[in-house]
Order: C-alpha cells, then structure tokens, then sequence
C-alpha cells in the first residue's frame, strides 16, 4: 500500500496499491475496503511500503495488513493488533 483514502468516522474507504505479479508489480491499483479484505482473507499480503527510487521491482516495506473479526463485521489493523475495535492505519500515508 503506498497510501490510503478514509471516511471522516476514520474507516478505510480505499487503497492506492501495487500487486505483485511474479517476479515484478502491476501499475497502480485502487482497492476499495472489501476487496482488499476479500484478498487479505483469501490469503493474498499486503504491506504499507514505498517504492525505492530507480529500482523498479524493489520497494521498502513496513508493517503487514491483518483483519480482525468482530460481530459487527472486520477491522484492518498494522501489525499485531488484536483487540483493535476500528481501523488502526495511523502509520498509512492519507490521499
């Protein structure tokens, strides 16, 4: 993920992301929440990362994706964070 588009309640709404496609990246991706969380649970990764300058198919990662299972539905959290009850992205660049 190199940035992210939020509601004003502070939910995920989209992505802007790369996917990776064997030895290289897409171009980029808007995601919107169910379906990254429809690819996060089919067991697809995501990172928050940037690409590194002047090297195509390198990029700088940081934290992993994870969703959380709630009664009232999921959470997208950074890291290990399991008693998140919202969306827990402070470390995601805003679009």
């Amino acid at each position: 993920m190199e940035a992210a588009h939020f509601n004003k309640d502070g939910d995920l709404l989209w992505v802007r992301a790369y996917e990776r496609r064997g030895p290289t990246w897409s171009d980029v991706v808007l995601l919107d929440r169910e379906h990254l969380i429809k690819k996060i649970k089919s067991g697809k990764r995501f990172f928050v990362g940037k690409r590194i300058a002047f090297l195509a198919s390198e990029f700088q990662l940081r934290d992993q994706f994870h969703i959380n299972t709630l009664k009232t539905g999921f959470v997208i959290t950074l890291g290990k964070d399991k008693k998140a009850d919202s969306d827990r992205l402070q470390k995601l660049p805003r679009v």
